[in-house]
């Protein structure tokens, strides 16, 4: 996977750029997987926005991703590797050896093709999923489960791994990305090898129309409003806001907790992401 650049020939292409595409195989999706994907336009169910700079954006059909990888004992195959308009990351669609089609988060080095499989007994290669007690130690792994039987919710971006680190009787110790050093049952599963499209990260929009594209509205700072729409608008000539960042709403954008005092996993982190003041 690479990165491709245009020519100069306008403002917009002289800093665009986009990815070249050779990992994808398949232009066309499964229709079996496919399903309506509504737009929000980032208001709730009363109408009012919940969300800012959000409207617009290309018309997309959500792709029925496996996240849970419970098939186990049965073997497939990679048929195909597709773009998702809905994550950053590729996808691959599997052909199971009893006629089932699935849709995976496709890893570095997967390949058209391959055999995948799933549980216990597997192959420590990219792609097949197993439990953490399975898993040999010091594999970079992807798409981890938090809680039994739920569903991969770790690790899912592109280009993103994390790395199993020890085993400590029921549990397994992961080290994630973000540097945090967390705890996860080692009956969880996850997914070996890198998410792929690594790529993804240096891709240049260019122009403000690509990422209207993307369903992203413009973003006005808070600064540049009047004192009657922002807390930190107003004053004469350019300011520095005079107070802490903060919504519309006034509700403080830095510094602020977003977990809640009374999380039940908090005590399942060994080192913290933020060293705590």
């Amino acid at each position: 996977m690479g990165i491709r650049k245009y020519k100069p020939t306008s403002p917009g292409r002289r800093h665009g750029s986009v990815l070249d595409f050779s990992e994808i195989t398949c232009t066309t999706p499964e229709k079996s997987l496919l399903r309506p994907l509504k737009k929000t336009g980032g208001r709730n169910n009363i109408g009012r926005i919940t969300c800012r700079h959000r409207g617009g954006g290309h018309k997309r059909k959500y792709r029925v991703i496996d996240f849970k990888r419970d098939k186990e004992g049965v073997p497939a195959k990679v048929h195909s590797i597709q773009y998702d308009p809905n994550r950053t990351c590729f996808i691959a669609l599997l052909h199971y050896a009893d006629g089932e089609k699935r849709y995976i988060l496709a890893p570095i080095g997967i390949e058209v093709g391959q055999t995948i499989t799933s549980g216990s007994g597997s192959e420590p290669n990219p792609g097949n999923a197993m439990a953490l007690e399975d898993i040999p130690v010091g594999v970079q792994i992807h798409n981890i489960e938090l809680k039994i039987g739920r569903g991969g919710q770790l690790c899912r971006s592109a280009g993103t791994a994390a790395q199993l680190q020890a085993r400590e009787g029921n549990y397994a110790v992961v080290l994630l990305p973000s540097g945090e050093l967390r705890r996860i049952h080692v009956r969880c599963k996850a997914t070996l090898g890198r998410v792929g499209n690594t790529d993804h990260q240096n891709v240049k929009l260019g122009k403000a129309g690509r990422k209207r594209h993307l369903g992203r509205r413009p973003h006005v700072r808070g600064t540049a409003m009047n004192p009657v729409d922002h807390p930190m608008g107003g004053g004469e000539g350019r300011t520095a806001g005079g107070r802490h960042p903060c919504s519309p709403t006034a509700v403080l954008s830095k510094g602020g907790r977003t977990r809640s005092r009374s999380n039940p996993t908090d005590k399942f982190i060994i080192r913290r992401r933020k060293k705590r003041k």
